[in-house]
């Protein structure tokens, strides 16, 4: 559920004082843990590595992002297969 129009997106204080002091066009990535900060257009061009709870997924900010969360981009579960014997069969066809 999306966060009251009145009170408006939710940005981390920290991560925008890290944006501001970093050059965008350099390598540097910024770590953050705030899976739940809006980007916002301050943030194109950016290097984030946002933390899915084991490690720092890098996310490249483009103009498309601005508005999603950063939690968005960086998925926490990893997706392993369906299926069983007839999976397998499958699998070994191709």
């Amino acid at each position: 559920m999306s966060r009251s129009s009145k009170k408006g997106p939710y940005i981390d204080e920290k991560l925008l004082e890290k944006v501001k002091k970093t050059d965008p066009d350099g390598k540097d990535v910024i770590k953050t843990w705030s899976r739940r900060a809006t980007i916002t257009p301050e943030m194109i061009g950016y290097n984030i590595g946002v933390y899915n709870g084991k490690e720092h997924i890098n996310v490249q900010i483009s103009e498309e992002m601005v508005g999603h969360l950063l939690g968005e981009f960086s998925p926490t579960k990893k997706f392993i297969r369906h299926g069983g014997k007839m999976q397998r069969q499958i699998e070994k066809k191709k």
